[in-house]
C-alpha cells in the first residue's frame, strides 16, 4: 500500500502529452504523404516504403543514437534551432517530440496508406469527373471512407509513443517533469531495486496498452458487423 503513495503521476501525464503532440503532428504531416504514396506509380515507391518502415525494424538504440547526433547542438540542425529559436533538441521535451515523430512515423503512414489503397477506384474517379480537386477528393471522399484505418493509425500511434523507451531515453534522458516519461520511470525503479513501485508503474502501462488494443479490435469488429462482413 505504501508503494501506491510513492507513485508520481507526472511521468504518465508527460507520456500522454508527448503521445498527443506526436499523434497530432504526424496526422497533419503524414496524411498527404500517405495519400500520395497510395496513388503514385513511381518506380521509387518501394524505396520510400522501405525508408518509411525502417523505424519498425531498426533497434531503438541505433535510431536514438543517430537522432542524438542529428539533434545535438554541434549538428547543423541542432545549432539552427538553438540559434534561431533558443530551442535545445536534446534532453528536452521538444527533442522528444521530434524523436517520437520519427520513431512512430510508420505507425501512422501504413494504416492510412493501406486504407487509401483499399478504396474503390471508381469512387475516386467519379469524384475527379465531378470536378473535385485532389484535396477535395482526399478530405470529402477518401478520408470519410477509411474510418477503421484512420482510427487504427491514430490509436496505435498514440499507444506506441506512450510505450517507447529506447529512443526517448537516448534523446531525452530522465529529467523529471521534462523528459522522464512512464517507460523511463519503470526502468529507473528497477535500477534502484524499487520493485514494488516498478510493478505499479508497469501495471498501469500494461492495463493502458491492453485497453487501447481492445478498443481497436472492438472498433473493427463493430465496423465489420455493421457492414455485414460478419454476423
Amino acid at each position: 500500500m505504501t508503494e501506491l503513495f510513492s507513485i508520481s503521476f507526472s511521468p504518465f501525464i508527460l507520456s500522454f502529452k508527448l503521445a498527443g503532440f506526436t499523434t497530432l503532428i504526424l496526422f497533419i504531416a503524414v496524411l498527404p504523404f500517405a495519400w500520395w504514396l497510395s496513388q503514385t506509380k513511381s518506380r521509387f515507391k518501394p524505396i520510400l516504403e522501405a525508408l518509411t518502415a525502417l523505424p519498425i525494424v531498426l533497434p531503438p538504440s541505433v535510431l536514438g543514437f543517430y537522432l542524438l547526433v542529428l539533434l545535438s547542438p554541434d549538428s547543423a540542425l541542432g545549432s539552427f534551432f538553438e540559434d534561431m529559436f533558443d530551442l535545445k533538441l536534446v534532453f528536452s521535451f521538444a527533442g522528444l517530440v521530434v524523436a517520437s515523430c520519427l520513431y512512430s512515423f510508420p505507425f501512422m503512414v501504413q494504416p492510412l496508406q493501406n486504407g487509401f489503397e483499399g478504396l474503390n477506384k471508381h469512387m475516386l474517379e467519379a469524384s475527379y469527373l465531378a470536378g473535385k480537386s485532389t484535396a477535395k477528393t482526399l478530405f470529402s471522399v477518401a478520408l470519410p471512407n477509411i474510418k477503421p484505418s484512420l482510427m487504427t493509425a491514430l490509436i496505435i500511434t498514440f499507444a506506441h509513443t506512450v510505450g517507447e523507451f529506447g529512443v526517448v531515453l537516448m534523446v531525452g534522458g530522465s529529467i523529471p517533469g521534462e523528459t522522464k516519461v512512464a517507460s523511463v520511470a519503470v526502468y529507473e525503479m528497477v535500477e534502484t531495486m524499487e520493485y514494488g513501485v516498478a510493478h505499479l508503474y508497469a501495471a498501469v502501462m500494461l492495463l493502458m496498452s491492453f485497453t487501447v488494443l481492445l478498443g481497436v479490435y472492438l472498433f473493427h469488429y463493430r465496423n465489420k458487423k455493421s457492414l455485414g462482413i460478419i454476423s
